[in-house]
């Protein structure tokens, strides 16, 4: 009996340990930590995915403080941006006429000047990087085939239309969230965009989905997500370029779909380690 008894205590006590490890935020010695942020584009895109916001109004820009404040307590020491950096002296300059004169939240550069900026305020960071790159790629070629009766989808079209319209099929809960999201805070948008299955539904959406289309025998889908995931594996790269030691803490904020394939390659950086964005983002 008094072995039961001790076998028992043993189980609920390893039990417990292990579901408290779960829980803590564990910090992996000589790695970087990031805080790899999403968010839709404030100002005007071309992406084919866009978000009503009126950046110029009062109350967006009161609350687009308020969720830089949050993000402020990770205290990052370097900053980085969705910005080309052949830019980085134009944006520099913007960010220390902001510094000067922090009355005003600027909106000129969208999500960039309204958060990154207030951010690195609030961090006391004296510089950003832009770590964006640019390269031609298709969108719509999925939809174009689908929706021209001459042509047929050779591929797997069942998959493809269901990526495309019932991308949340097997997650009711932010299904339902998604159909909230015009009546949403900017917080609580940016918590939506930040979940995990938002992550995925932006790979999809944007490349995955594009490797069930094509023509006859060819590779129409597959070799325009190529495109899109080497423009994001040279971001990452830029990222790279950027000196910093394991005392460095990095914010980085892009487009939800950039932050999405950022994850993926931290996971798996023995130099990087993401924190959990969501606990950032919890109103105090």
């Amino acid at each position: 009996m008094r072995c039961i008894s001790l076998l028992l205590t043993i189980c609920i006590v390893f039990g417990c340990s292990v579901k408290n490890e779960q829980l803590a935020e564990r910090h992996v010695p000589n790695k970087i930590q990031v805080l790899n942020f999403g968010t839709f584009h404030f100002g005007y895109t071309p992406d084919a995915h866009k978000t009503e916001f009126d950046e110029a109004s009062d109350d967006s820009k009161q609350q687009a403080r308020e969720v830089a404040r949050l993000l402020a307590q990770f205290k990052p020491t370097i900053i980085v941006v969705e910005k080309l950096p052949k830019y980085d002296e134009q944006l520099n300059q913007a960010y220390q006429e902001y510094l000067n004169d922090p009355a005003e939240l600027s909106h000129k550069d969208g999500e960039i000047s309204m958060i990154a900026f207030e951010v690195g305020r609030l961090s006391n960071v004296k510089r950003l990087y832009g770590i964006d790159n640019h390269m031609g790629y298709n969108y719509s070629v999925g939809d174009y085939i689908e929706g021209t009766p001459e042509l047929t989808n050779s591929i797997d079209p069942k998959t493809y239309l269901q990526i495309t319209n019932e991308p949340y099929r097997d997650q009711s809960e932010i299904a339902e969230r998604e159909k909230r999201f015009d009546q949403m805070s900017l917080l609580e948008k940016l918590k939506l965009f930040n979940e995990p299955a938002q992550m995925d539904y932006s790979i999809n959406t944007n490349a995955d989905k594009l490797l069930y289309v094509g023509i006859d025998d060819g590779f129409e889908g597959a070799d325009n997500a190529a495109i899109f995931y080497q423009r994001n594996m040279r971001i990452y790269s830029n990222l790279n370029r950027i000196p910093m030691t394991k005392d460095d803490r990095v914010f980085i904020l892009m487009g939800r779909a950039h932050t999405a394939f950022l994850r993926e390659f931290i996971k798996r950086s023995p130099k990087f380690e993401m924190v959990d964005t969501l606990k950032y983002l919890e109103e105090h």
